[in-house]
């Protein structure tokens, strides 16, 4: 399963339609329930899943008002029952205005109307540590964390990886702080941030309904991921 924002279900669709390729004639299904998506090859045992929740911990609606739950993870259980993890989270933390997702933050007993956004990624990176810590068992499901998957300005045009990547991703510096202060669970890192921050030349862009220079074009970098991923699987 995969759990997190529209790049996690970029790598889940990339997985799915490599799958497909490798086993053509298979049956498959896909299906919506809710915010899973599923792809399955019955025949093979293989159940792929896609979970969207951007942010990981609890967003709640109460007296018409998003609440943003910082320190809450209360819809983990379905986490516990998967093979394998892949969680990542990013895009959603730094959004403001109509894209913002909540209105109020909550923290324990405390409400703020906003708060520092790398400040805030942080403690929500903390809260789904110490949850996984507590909650889940690496001998029975194999946890992954992609790393930060950038977006560029002025993708546009683009026909060839950038010369230069500019400097290491903020959010990724502090993803792996985070993921140092687990001391229960082994996480392997998807650590795709570099790799993926040359590629100005890999989005959708003038392709998607809008200027897209987030979102990643199929086949292309989250193959490239997922390469990565089947490495780890089988290592």
């Amino acid at each position: 399963m995969f759990v997190g924002d529209s790049l996690g279900q970029n790598q889940w669709v990339s997985l799915a339609c490599m799958l497909h390729v490798s086993l053509p004639q298979a049956k498959y299904s896909m299906d919506k329930i809710g915010k899973i998506y599923t792809f399955t090859l019955l025949e093979y045992n293989i159940w792929l899943l896609f979970l969207g929740n951007p942010l990981i911990v609890d967003t709640i609606t109460q007296k018409g008002s998003r609440l943003l739950k910082i320190d809450s993870i209360s819809s983990g259980n379905i986490w516990k029952q998967m093979d394998v993890l892949v969680f990542n989270t990013w895009h959603w933390w730094d959004r403001k205005g109509k894209k913002q997702t909540w209105n109020v933050i909550q923290e324990g007993n405390i409400t703020h109307k906003d708060m520092d956004r790398m400040e805030l990624y942080k403690k929500g990176l903390n809260t789904w540590a110490k949850w996984a810590d507590s909650n889940l068992n690496s001998t029975k499901t194999r946890i992954f964390f992609q790393g930060v998957s950038p977006d560029h300005e002025g993708c546009k045009g683009k026909t060839g990886p950038a010369q230069s990547p500019g400097n290491i991703h903020p959010g990724e510096i502090e993803l792996e702080k985070v993921l140092k202060t687990m001391s229960k669970l082994f996480v392997r890192l998807i650590n795709i941030t570099r790799l993926s921050q040359y590629r100005s030349d890999g989005h959708q862009s003038i392709y998607s309904n809008s200027m897209d220079c987030i979102h990643w074009c199929l086949p292309g970098v989250p193959d490239a991921w997922n390469q990565l991923l089947y490495h780890f699987l089988i290592s």
